[in-house]
């Protein structure tokens, strides 16, 4: 067989045209992270993204999740945008005993009362860095927007004396009216559990603090991140939360629900549902998935869930990444969340989005 020999001229022209094409497949590939030209969408939507919180308001999807240092909000008028919009700083504190461990912020648009109409209201968990010190915070905004600015409103005083740990509040608000604050605190029989709390004001709890025993599912300790989740017309309340380690594969979602005629406050009142609501999916190299939001598409048919999953078995905080996904109900009327999808499954986008470039 004959051997070829290249001159040096061929060899730059053939590396020239090597690099065009790698390139225009690497172009082509970047288009496509967002959406698909047939309308969908492949998680995730933040690769760093753990206990992300994802909502639509007013025509925008907004999304943010755990840094540790501040909280950095993204938005996009489509849901599959979201995997290239740009992070902004939207909250940052310089005051040392509260800048360190920012956890798992939540946006709540709330009404305080205060005759100034809705207001947004920033929950979020920090610390000054040691452990146990941790404590929920609020922020308020200056105006209606998801975006801030954002001042400093208070300290949550999750218990009297403010002498306990406390992360991953949350708004619990009841078909009355009523509104409840709910958390993972200390102490707990299962290391850190569930604790609840009567509102006052967005920025304000009153009486006493109530645990909430609930399943962990195998699973010795932890049970964090509640949200609070009601089918449209419909009276029952759903409390979903995390239950096992979230560095593990095996993070997982528990439910309660509850009466619309029952007292939140009293624990007898709450349903423990005896099955997982939401697990790893093996088969989809899904594991860990957990600490969820709930959303509505932009024309309100459409459920969804985002949540946070691992990409491996072993344990570590650093593979969580934000996903998101639709969802359906039961005849009985309970949530049906179905499996995790895996990153290589093709999610329809939701409904009613605007159409690319508007």
């Amino acid at each position: 067989m004959m051997r070829r020999e290249w001159s040096d001229g061929t060899k730059l022209v053939l590396a020239s045209i090597l690099v065009i094409l790698v390139a225009g497949r690497a172009s082509a590939q970047t288009v496509t992270t967002a959406e698909s030209p047939d309308g969908s969408f492949r998680n995730p939507l933040k690769v760093h993204g753990a206990d992300p919180w994802l909502m639509h308001h007013d025509g925008w999807y907004y999304l943010t999740a755990t840094t540790g240092v501040d909280v950095q909000m993204r938005k996009a008028r489509r849901l599959g945008e979201l995997k290239d919009a740009v992070d902004q700083v939207v909250w940052k504190d310089d005051d040392p005993c509260r800048n360190r461990d920012v956890w798992a912020p939540e946006f709540h648009r709330l009404d305080g009362g205060t005759g100034i109409g809705p207001r947004w209201y920033l929950y979020f968990t920090a610390s000054d860095g040691r452990e146990p010190h941790h404590r929920m915070y609020v922020a308020e905004s200056a105006g209606d927007d998801p975006m801030g600015p954002y001042t400093f409103k208070a300290k949550l005083l999750t218990d009297p004396k403010d002498e306990f740990y406390a992360i991953d509040g949350t708004v619990l608000t009841m078909p009355d009216g009523a509104r409840y604050f709910v958390w993972c605190g200390r102490p707990s029989t299962a290391g850190q559990g569930l604790y609840i709390s009567r509102m006052t004001n967005p920025w304000t709890l009153t009486g006493p603090r109530v645990y909430l025993e609930v399943d962990g599912f195998g699973c010795e300790h932890v049970r964090e991140g509640p949200v609070a989740l009601r089918q449209d017309g419909h009276d029952r309340t759903f409390l979903i939360y995390s239950a096992c380690g979230a560095d593990t594969p095996d993070y997982k979602l528990g439910m309660l629900s509850i009466a619309a005629g029952d007292d939140p406050m009293d624990p007898a009142g709450w349903k423990q549902h005896t099955e997982p609501v939401f697990t790893r999916n093996d088969a989809a190299k899904v594991y860990g998935p957990g600490h969820n939001a709930f959303f509505r598409s932009p024309d309100g048919r459409e459920d969804w869930i985002a949540y946070h999953a691992k990409t491996e078995t072993t344990r570590g905080y650093a593979d969580r990444s934000a996903r998101a996904q639709k969802f359906t109900w039961n005849a009985d009327g309970t949530p049906n969340f179905g499996k995790p999808v895996g990153t290589e499954v093709d999610v329809a986008l939701p409904s009613g989005e605007p159409k690319p470039g508007r």
